[in-house]
């Protein structure tokens, strides 16, 4: 099975060889599925944002994207993400997990290869 992987601005389109049709995956889709595996590791409290997405929460939408970025090169994607984590917390060691956590997820829903995942931890919370 071959897989071509285009960049179609904020759309990747996994096309299989088959006549059935293509797959297009957004850019926001791929931040979510990193941004709900992240959010599933120990330890972890939150994705951090913006005062963009900080003002739009506080209105009740959710942005399950915040905090994330993905960028596609090629045939790989990289994703950043920003994270609060609770205090008394390894960074070292949630920084590990998230990485193998999120790498797998999103190439085990999207398809795409993961070249890097990079972590930003920009806050500890007490009351977690």
């Amino acid at each position: 099975m071959t897989k071509e992987f285009e960049d179609r601005g904020a759309n990747y389109t996994v096309s299989e060889n088959n006549n059935i049709g293509e797959v297009k995956i957004s850019d926001e889709v791929v931040a979510i599925v990193a941004g709900l595996a992240a959010t599933e590791v120990e330890g972890v409290v939150s994705l951090a944002g913006n005062i963009t997405n900080d003002m739009v929460a506080k209105l009740g939408i959710k942005n399950l994207a915040k905090g994330v970025k993905v960028y596609v090169n090629e045939q790989t994607v990289s994703v950043s993400l920003v994270v609060n984590i609770k205090y008394g917390t390894s960074i070292p060691a949630v920084s590990t997990v998230i990485q193998e956590k999120v790498k797998s997820a999103v190439e085990t829903m999207t398809g795409l290869d993961v070249s890097e995942v990079n972590i930003k931890i920009s806050g500890v919370n007490i009351d977690a």
